[in-house]
């Protein structure tokens, strides 16, 4: 019997392992497919006016929401995580909700938005979004938001809550406890949560694309210059565009796994 429970585990190790290979195998191969295809062709690419416009729109415009998106969401995994109010769950479920939502679908309801009459007024009042740059910062907003506010919550939710409860009892308010005691616990987290936040503006697609579409030089990302290289039959350049994308996630990554892991002093509080 126990020679026969010990083969059963060695095969279903087996079996694991071989699964895994393959898993690992297709994930590399679609790495590898854009290195090797677009590597040859980089240099035209970093040279290119084109791409380095739509580098430039994509790093300004993620660098501007996803400051917008820890402004919003730090206050509001605070409140989720620390207070009780009537109707709390359904807030909660609409987080889960607008994460769970196609980009293209969150893309399409800022475009209804944004051309009621309300979006209509603000154009004429000078705040046009619609095929314009600003649009870009609205759907990164809107797509990242309810992550940041979910990655926040974690982080605030991680805090050792007898921290809190011991400088509240030696009277320190509310906003000193958060100033002085969540923020420096969670100081790195939330330095992930921006990284993290910036690299999902800087793919971003389907709801850029339904609210500003691709404009050449206007409107133009980085994931929308590929979706053009590729239309036009521009495969080198859409290839080597990819690379500087591929090289930009590995630095996030890079630095997101720096931060998240545990200070010294985070964990000196568990």
């Amino acid at each position: 019997m126990a020679n026969h429970a010990a083969h059963e585990r060695d095969l279903f190790t087996v079996i694991c392992a071989v699964v895994c290979l393959v898993s690992l195998l297709f994930i590399g191969s679609a790495v590898a497919a854009i290195v090797l295809g677009g590597f040859e062709h980089l240099g035209e690419a970093v040279t290119s006016a084109e791409v380095l416009f739509s580098l430039r729109m994509s790093l300004v415009t993620s660098t501007i929401s996803s400051t917008i998106c820890l402004l919003l969401a730090l206050p509001t995994a605070y409140t989720l995580s620390h207070t009780n109010f009537p109707g709390k769950r359904a807030a909660e479920i609409l987080m889960e909700l607008t994460l769970s939502l196609p980009y293209i679908l969150l893309g399409f309801a800022l475009l209804l938005i944004f051309s009621s009459p309300m979006g209509k007024a603000l154009k004429a009042a000078g705040f046009a979004v619609v095929f314009q740059p600003t649009g870009i910062v609205f759907a990164q907003l809107l797509v990242n938001l309810p992550f940041a506010i979910r990655m926040a919550r974690t982080a605030l939710e991680d805090v050792n809550p007898r921290m809190e409860f011991v400088a509240r009892t030696l009277g320190a308010s509310r906003w000193e406890v958060f100033r002085t005691v969540i923020l420096p616990l969670c100081r790195n987290s939330l330095i992930s949560t921006f990284v993290l936040t910036w690299a999902r503006g800087m793919g971003e697609f389907g709801a850029t694309l339904m609210l500003v579409g691709v404009t050449r030089m206007k409107t133009e990302t980085l994931p929308g210059s590929i979706y053009l290289s590729i239309s036009t039959g521009n495969y080198d350049t859409a290839m080597a565009t990819a690379i500087i994308m591929l090289v930009v996630s590995a630095c996030t990554l890079a630095i997101a796994n720096i931060l998240s892991r545990p200070s010294a002093q985070s964990r000196s509080s568990r």
